[in-house]
């Protein structure tokens, strides 16, 4: 049993309220067993089993604690990176021109073919305990770089392999397969063929073997079109798996139209949403996330996140963590970004990091607030309030990450006394 004591600020994000109640308390104390949190409130209605001898006491030193954060939309393994293009980008090349260039999605796919599975294993680690320092307890992670039989299943293995056995992390890893990132080459001239493969043969062996929880489809001109991606997401439905979308990023295609009508878990990016899109996604409980960093990265229009949620969308906020178009990991500073370039309310950002992302990725029953019979994810920030938490951007404010009741990272010179036998 362990008892986080001395919190300044308390922000459970738990569940009802609008967009900013993120259901605080002062005073607050956290306690957990056998990694599930027991009891979140004042400190004073501790209970007693809580206190005295085999209980370990852990110090927040008055600062704020959140819950562990939730990165729901990552591109986490893939082969290469993709710095040429920043180049090319700030010389005033178009997403669209470096694409038809060779670059892009298909410059990381042929790096990720050649790469074997205990590479990307490790550098998936790398990138995970970085994110850890953070803050970060729960990532989504996306295939779709292999875009082709072999390598899609190798990237949902690697996926498996960091939530099982030996190469295990401490995160909540939630694989999402999105063979429907783009057309490959050796379909160039038979996208009807590309598509009867996911159809017909990846979605259901995805399924049964079950490496992945969702299907993701990017919805784009020059990716998929509305009905691509619409037979793509009714193959995933009919083989129980949840749909999420990149939609509306470029241009407004309907890909929040069809969030909706496909009962999407999330449709992410919505730069261009259409007002119809976003009523349609408010009406059918559509996740929209928000991916500040990629609209940065491409001196692009940012997300309007004011007007989902003055629509009564729920909105979340994610990195889009790849290397071309958001090679940052940094889920505070995408929180920061979604707050200046996207009209989110610091209080709305922090929910977006945590519960609704959680919803986002389809994890919401174990992770994203702090509430007795969750995992005990959570993050010690070394700020008074979110607001001064997201104002002030820093390298990093976490100063303790808890992750399934362990402490998995603790910031140079940071003590955490103890007291008592810990169980």
């Amino acid at each position: 049993m362990t008892v986080l004591r001395n919190i300044g600020l308390l922000a459970t994000c738990r569940p009802g309220g609008g967009p900013e109640e993120l259901h605080s308390e002062r005073g607050a104390a956290v306690a957990w067993e056998d990694g599930e949190i027991a009891f979140a409130g004042p400190e004073e209605d501790l209970p007693g089993r809580f206190r005295g001898d085999g209980v370990r006491e852990m110090d927040a030193g008055g600062r704020l604690v959140v819950p562990g954060l939730v990165d729901c939309h990552t591109h986490l393994a893939f082969g290469g990176w993709r710095a040429e293009e920043f180049e090319d980008r700030v010389r005033g090349a178009s997403y669209r021109e470096i694409a038809r260039e060779g670059g892009g999605i298909l410059s990381t796919v042929r790096s990720t073919r050649e790469a074997a599975g205990d590479e990307l294993v490790e550098r998936c680690r790398g990138f995970l305990a970085r994110m850890r320092r953070l803050g970060v307890t729960t990532v989504e992670a996306k295939s779709g770089y292999g875009l082709d039989r072999e390598t899609e299943l190798r990237l949902l293995r690697v996926y498996r392999r960091l939530r099982e056995g030996p190469d295990a992390v401490p995160e909540t890893v939630v694989p999402t397969f999105l063979g429907a990132h783009a057309v490959p080459p050796e379909f160039e001239t038979d996208r009807a063929g590309y598509l009867d493969l996911l159809t017909d043969e990846l979605i259901p062996e995805v399924a049964r073997r079950r490496l992945a929880t969702a299907c993701d489809v990017f919805v784009e001109e020059g990716a998929f079109s509305v009905a691509e991606a619409r037979a793509v997401l009714e193959a995933a439905r009919e083989h129980g798996l949840d749909r999420r979308l990149h939609a509306d990023q470029l241009s407004a295609g309907g890909g929040a139209e069809l969030a909706a009508e496909m009962g999407a878990r999330s449709a992410d990016h919505l730069e261009h949403a259409s007002d119809a899109g976003v009523e349609a996604m408010a009406d059918a409980g559509v996740v929209a996330v928000d991916l500040p960093l990629a609209s940065l990265y491409l001196d692009g229009p940012p997300m309007d996140a004011r007007r989902f949620l003055e629509r009564g969308a729920d909105v979340a906020v994610a990195t889009d963590f790849n290397p071309g178009t958001a090679p940052s990991y940094h889920l505070p500073l995408a929180m920061t970004l979604a707050c200046t370039r996207s009209r989110l309310p610091p209080a709305a950002a922090l929910k977006g990091a945590t519960l609704h992302a959680a919803r986002a990725a389809g994890v919401e029953q174990r992770v994203g607030s702090v509430e007795p019979g969750k995992r005990a994810d959570l993050a010690v920030i070394d700020a008074p309030d979110p607001v001064s938490w997201l104002y002030h951007h820093r390298p990093n404010a976490c100063v303790l990450t808890v992750t399934g009741g362990r402490v998995t990272w603790r910031a140079d010179g940071e003590r955490t006394p103890a007291t008592g036998g810990a169980r």
